[in-house]
Order: C-alpha cells, then sequence, then structure tokens
C-alpha cells in the first residue's frame, strides 16, 4: 500500500473513503459551514481501529477551509481570526489563574516553515505582567508565555528536550504547538487550519520526524494548530496524471481498446513509480506557492489573533491590532 504524505486528519479520511466507498469505522465526522465560505471539519477518532486506519491517535480534528484566505482582506481574516478563536476554546480549557506556554516550532531561516515562529511574534505575552503587576491586570486576561525553540540542525537540541527543560522550569497548565504541516492537495496549502488535541511530532510532514510533543511525553495537555505549507511533488505529480488519466478515459469511451487500457492503469503502482523516476534528479521535493512570504505573513497573524482573543476574552481584536503587528 502506498502513502501520499500529508498531515491532514481530513485528507486521511477521504483518502480511506474514496479507495473504499465507505466512511472510516471509529471515526465520526461532523461539517459545518460558516459564512465566507469558511468550512469546518471534526474528526473525531474513536478507538484504536479509526486511528490506525487515518495514521493519527484517538482525539479531536477540526479542520477549517478556507478559500478565500488567499486574497487579501482586513475585514475577512479578522472574521477567520475570530471563528479560529470559537474553534480553539473548543480544546483548550484554560482557567483564569493557569498558564498557557505557546510553542512557535519551524526554522525561521526557511519561509515555509517559518509559520511556528512568525506566530509568536505576534501573540501577547502576559505572564512577566501578572506575575510582577498583577493589581494592573484585568479579569479576562490570562498569563501567556511563549518560545520559538528552533530545529535541531541549527540548536543541536531536540525541540521536544528544550520544551521538556521550560515545562519543569515554569510548570504552564497547557502547550499550544504551532507548525508546519503538508498537505496532498495544493489548493489547501496556506487555506486550512487544522486543530488538534493529541499532540504533534514535528517534521513528520515532510519525512523528518522528530520526538513528539504529546501529553504522555511532557505531562500537560498540548494542542496543535498547524498550516500546511508544502505538498510533495510526487503527489502533485501523481494527481495530475489521474485526472489526465480521467480525461482521457471520459474522451476515449468509443475507443473500447484504449478505454480498456486506462482502466487497468493501476494507481498504486503509477504513484511508486513517479517517485522512482523524480528521485534521483529531485530527491524528496517539496512545492510551495511562489507568494508564499506574504502568505505566512498574513496567516501568522490570523493565527496568531485567535490565539489572543481565545486566551484574552477580556480583549477585544481592535486592541489587540493596535499594539501586535
Amino acid at each position: 500500500m502506498f502513502s501520499i504524505r500529508t498531515d491532514l486528519a481530513v485528507e486521511a479520511r477521504e483518502i480511506y473513503k474514496k479507495s473504499n466507498k465507505r466512511e472510516v469505522p471509529g471515526v465520526k465526522v461532523d461539517v459545518e459551514e460558516e459564512k465566507d465560505s469558511i468550512k469546518i471539519t471534526t474528526v473525531e477518532i474513536e478507538n484504536e481501529v479509526g486511528a490506525k486506519i487515518i495514521g493519527k491517535p484517538v482525539g479531536t480534528y477540526i479542520t477549517m477551509e478556507v478559500p478565500k484566505i488567499r486574497h487579501y482582506d482586513a475585514d475577512f481574516h479578522d472574521e477567520l481570526s475570530k471563528s479560529l478563536a470559537k474553534q480553539l476554546c473548543k480544546i483548550v480549557q484554560l482557567k483564569e489563574n493557569q498558564t498557557a506556554l505557546i510553542v512557535g516550532l519551524g526554522n525561521w531561516n526557511v519561509t515555509p516553515d517559518s509559520l511556528g515562529p512568525k506566530v509568536v511574534s505576534k501573540l501577547m505575552i502576559t505572564r512577566h505582567l501578572k506575575q510582577y503587576m498583577p493589581d494592573q491586570i484585568e479579569e479576562g486576561i490570562y498569563s501567556v508565555c511563549a518560545i520559538s525553540p528552533g530545529v535541531l540542525g541549527i540548536t543541536g537540541i531536540e525541540t521536544a528536550e528544550i520544551i521538556q527543560g521550560i515545562i519543569e522550569k515554569i510548570k504552564p497548565d497547557v502547550l499550544i504547538a504551532i507548525d508546519a504541516l503538508s498537505s496532498r492537495k495544493m489548493e489547501r496549502v496556506i487555506s486550512t487550519i487544522q486543530l488538534g488535541n493529541t499532540g504533534i511530532s514535528p517534521g513528520s510532514g515532510v519525512g523528518n520526524k522528530r520526538m513528539e510533543l504529546t501529553q504522555n511525553s511532557l505531562g500537560i495537555p498540548v494542542i496543535a494548530i498547524g498550516v500546511p505549507t508544502v505538498v510533495d511533488a510526487a503527489t502533485m505529480s501523481n494527481d495530475t496524471i489521474d485526472l489526465m488519466i480521467d480525461t482521457l478515459i471520459e474522451q476515449s469511451k468509443d475507443n473500447k481498446e484504449f478505454y480498456n487500457m486506462l482502466k487497468k492503469v493501476n494507481k498504486e503502482e503509477k504513484y511508486g513509480m513517479i517517485r522512482e523516476i523524480l528521485n534521483p534528479y529531485i530527491g524528496d521535493l517539496m512545492v510551495t506557492p511562489k507568494e508564499i512570504d506574504s502568505l505566512i505573513e498574513d496567516m501568522s497573524k490570523i493565527i496568531a489573533n485567535g490565539i489572543n482573543i481565545c486566551l484574552h476574552p477580556a480583549i477585544e481584536l481592535k486592541d489587540v491590532n493596535r499594539y501586535v503587528h
């Protein structure tokens, strides 16, 4: 069985459903549409059967698909931040006397991998204020601290080891990790946000899996927020050829010999062949949009504001935009 690279639970479910013509056993799915074409799919993996098929731990995965996000619209981005905050608050149970640690995963020197550090730079950080001047902080502003620990190639230290040390020292009550993901569809790149309550494996989407950040390994709940920023080149090629074959099949129904030949094409074998052909020339190439710089900038602000709204309910978005850039 071939494995198409994706970090999105909703895509793993789609792949299974397309191949087996039925819903994934042990998985419950709910789809809702919000205004401005925001599609929200909640995938609940209820048992180990569903977890094995989807390739993710038992838990909740909320996927927000927003095709309009690529067209810059400040008002729409603000509405998306509010929608994200609403979904995030469903899985983050933080009380006013507790602390949230936000971790921006990724390499700030590589644009498609810089989402986490950029989000951290736009957050409202309050732990030091709550600690040293509590009388001046109004109710509804929670204790938030953050770090961008870098990557193993820069620091020589596993990200999980850095975070474990911080947790032992400051004892936060919840960890929210932001990371760049991979998708199997180009249209989902920088137009999809996934939230999950099962933790995260940094680098897994690009075949560079590191130590897991989970409640089992860190001792506190771990919420993951991810956005696909890259697509595997072999997957793109595979999908393109599939579309071409489907078109040829539709156009060649009168030519039964050619039609039957196309219908016999084994899609699993084809994907493996594409990887073998491409690998000597480009290796494990990942593809990202040419305007990735501006897209990452926009998305990092949307996610940061979503977190700010969720963790500081006393502050309105207009106030956040005044003080965070």
